[in-house]
This record gives C-alpha cells, sequence and structure tokens, in this order.
C-alpha cells in the first residue's frame, strides 16, 4: 500500500497585528527625584491614580540639565500607575544614559493641527503642576485624548460623607457629592464636581483632560483643587476670602502664554 504525506499544518509562532494602546505623554521640566516625588504625590496623592498606562518622556524642556536616576523617575511613577517606556528629545546624553537605563529613544511626530473641539469632543489638555509657593510649573503630563462613549454616561451622585483616606472617582462624567468631603478625602471625575456641601479635602475635576471642567461647592475648605491637571494646594489654610465661602474653581486662559491659570471665585448666592 503506497504510503501518503500528509503535511502538517503551518502554525505561526509569531504574529503581527496592529493595535492601539492608551499612552501618556510626560513632559519633564525636572530631572530632580525629590521635585518630581513631591509634586506627582501632591496631584496624585500616595495611590496609584492610572490603571497601568505606558508612558513617554519627553525631555525637550529639561534646558541644560544632563544627569537622571532614571531608575528612581521611574520608581516615581510607577507608584502612580505609569509604566515608562522610553523618552523623547532632550540632549543626546540624556537620550544615551536613558537607553543604558534601557528607555529607548523615541522620535517625535509632527501632527496637523487639529479643529477645534466641539462641546461633544473637548480637548485635551496638559496636567501642569504649580505649588502655592511659584506659580512657575515644574511638570507637565499630557494624557492622552480619552474616547467619548456613544451613550452618555450618568451623573454619578454620592449622598454620605466621605472620611480621610476614601476615594471617589466618577469615571466618564460628573460627580455631585450631598455631604462633607472631610480633610484627607478625595472626589476626582473626568467631569465637573458639584459639592453641595464643604469641601475640606481635595477635589480633581476634568481628570482626563477637559479644561472647561468646574468645581462647585458651597463651603470652602480645601487640601487641593484641580482642573484638568492644573491644581493648588492651601497647606498654609485657604484665603480669608474664600475660606467657609461657596466658591467655583476653572481655568482661565493667560493673555500671550500656552497655559492656563487655576481661577477660584466666590460665588454670589443671593
Amino acid at each position: 500500500m503506497p504510503r501518503t504525506d500528509k503535511k502538517k499544518p503551518v502554525i505561526a509562532v509569531i504574529e503581527f497585528k496592529g493595535t492601539t494602546l492608551p499612552l501618556v505623554a510626560v513632559t519633564l521640566r525636572s530631572l530632580q527625584t525629590e521635585v518630581l516625588s513631591a509634586a506627582a504625590s501632591a496631584l496624585f496623592g500616595d495611590d496609584a491614580f492610572f490603571e497601568g498606562d505606558a508612558a513617554l518622556l519627553d525631555l525637550s524642556q529639561l534646558g541644560d540639565e544632563q544627569d537622571a536616576d532614571w531608575a528612581q523617575v521611574q520608581n516615581i511613577f510607577k507608584t502612580h500607575g505609569l509604566n515608562v517606556i522610553g523618552v523623547r528629545g532632550g540632549c543626546d546624553e540624556l537620550r544615551q544614559s536613558a537607553a543604558v537605563a534601557g528607555l529607548p529613544s523615541f522620535a517625535a511626530i509632527e501632527r496637523a493641527p487639529r479643529p477645534a473641539a466641539s462641546a461633544q469632543e473637548p480637548a485635551a489638555r496638559p496636567i501642569t503642576i504649580e505649588t502655592t509657593e511659584a506659580l512657575a510649573p515644574l511638570a507637565e503630563i499630557a494624557p492622552t485624548p480619552v474616547a467619548i462613549p456613544a451613550v452618555a454616561v450618568p451623573t454619578m451622585v454620592i449622598d454620605r460623607p466621605l472620611r480621610s483616606g476614601q476615594q471617589i472617582y466618577a469615571r466618564g462624567g460628573d460627580l455631585v457629592v450631598l455631604a462633607a468631603v472631610n480633610a484627607g478625602a478625595e472626589v476626582i471625575a473626568d467631569g465637573s464636581i458639584h459639592i453641595y456641601a464643604p469641601l475640606r479635602g481635595r477635589a480633581l475635576a476634568g481628570a482626563s483632560g477637559d479644561s472647561g471642567a468646574r468645581i462647585f461647592t458651597t463651603r470652602f475648605e480645601a487640601e487641593l483643587v484641580s482642573i484638568a491637571g492644573v491644581y493648588r494646594t492651601f497647606d498654609a489654610g485657604v484665603p480669608d476670602q474664600l475660606s467657609g465661602k461657596p466658591v467655583q474653581v476653572q481655568l482661565s486662559e493667560v493673555p500671550g502664554e500656552t497655559t492656563s491659570k487655576l481661577s477660584i471665585e466666590a460665588l454670589q448666592t443671593n
């Protein structure tokens, strides 16, 4: 009986497919680990704010800095849920030292200007870190634009007081709080935040880059407020003209500058 040769099916050991992954571009203006750690902790707290997103460090704004402890820099962002995968821009010495540390260089991509965002498509804004002592930004973290869902996200409503250490995140929508946000508690929303009670903790609106988001509270005693990443802390206490009063927090454009300024104004309720 003649022997029949049967060919085995070829199994692809390596298969290439196109994919899209969330990538956060982080523009650094300092490589001093103490400065970066303090600024990141002030903005994101002590927990992992991101969810394991990949991060690319943009070194183009560092000026003459040529030294970096890349392991420490990676650990700082790892603490807040960002996995640094590489760098771009900066001087040759920095890129070479990053490559030695396992962080390859990526070429910057010039993109055509995007049309003005509509009400349904808010433009992503950089997250600018400020301090109360000096308003010059220490670092910028430019979040990747988030795809707008086809179905409207309902507003999250919280009707219980938030204790120290508790955190609420309204992903993709607005947040309404009907009870006190106590010191050490944190409320976050991709949209606006409305607090019909004392705000004594931290409030971060526009967390995904919506610069049109606002924060409203009927009693302002906050530790930190932030809109689209531009934030202000109140370590020395809230100014007398705002303390205990109804306020709104929003971003306002600064003439002649590309960055926005955080505006905190008392609300007239009568």
